[in-house]
């Protein structure tokens, strides 16, 4: 019986054992649950009370950046307006190049123009002393009637392309259009008014084809009340010689 019991008794250790074990891991559980569970309150409450403490960097990197984003802008504002300079400078040169080319290309068309109108003048000359020495009975002839036809077509394209004939009568003379061939004393004109037209000139706007030649008058070597006395003592000398 005794060994019976001695026996028994592991059984029911065991079972006792096994009993209880439940109990004392559901306790552990809770007191580490329980510790947990305060370390991260503590931590949590240590996080508040150090971000209380510190302030926040937050809005000093919001005012580095808005600073760094003015001074871009800024610079940024300088190019730009670098550029348009720039382009204006370049804007204004390019429009002062096609003013000077086409006032260069207007200049040549006038240059060549002239040239061709200048060689034209000797023709009208020639025209001018045929029909001025025609006889008269010749002049209504056919032939005769389509040389004024052509000398008037000539007139009329030198007309269109501005050509115009200097004036000479009762002018006085003007180095710029007129070319001096005489230089004559002659009673009833003023020094230096022209007397006659040798050859006509003509001006192309502002510009001469040719000068006029012409004859100018001159003052006299003496004096017209001296040369008067001269006269009248010649004449009165004549009429006692006839006497």
């Amino acid at each position: 019986m005794a060994e019976n019991e001695k026996k028994a008794d592991p059984q029911v250790v065991g079972e006792e054992k096994t009993n209880t074990q439940p109990g004392e891991e559901s306790e552990e559980l809770d007191t580490k649950l329980q510790t947990e569970v305060e370390t991260e309150v503590e931590d949590e409450l240590e996080e508040i009370e150090t971000s209380e403490e510190e302030p926040p960097e937050e809005p000093k990197e919001e005012d580095e950046e808005l600073e760094r984003l003015r001074e871009e802008l800024k610079q940024a504002e300088a190019q730009a307006a670098e550029y348009l300079d720039g382009w204006q400078r370049t804007q204004a040169e390019f429009s002062n190049y096609k003013k000077r080319q086409e006032v260069a290309r207007a200049q040549v068309t006038a240059n060549a123009n002239a040239a061709l109108l200048r060689k034209l003048l000797p023709v009208l000359d020639d025209l001018e002393r045929a029909l001025a020495t025609l006889p008269v009975g010749l002049s209504r002839l056919t032939w005769c009637e389509g040389v004024f036809m052509i000398k008037r077509k000539l007139d009329l394209i030198l007309e269109i392309e501005g050509v115009k004939p200097i004036e000479t009568e009762g002018q006085t003379f003007d180095p710029r259009y007129h070319e001096a061939v005489t230089h004559e004393e002659v009673l009833g004109y003023e020094d230096g008014q022209i007397i006659g037209e040798v050859q006509r000139g003509y001006v192309l706007g502002e510009r001469v084809l040719r000068p006029a030649l012409v004859r100018v008058a001159k003052a006299p070597a003496t004096q017209p009340e001296e040369l008067e006395e001269a006269e009248g003592a010649e004449a009165e000398s004549a009429t006692g010689d006839e006497e």
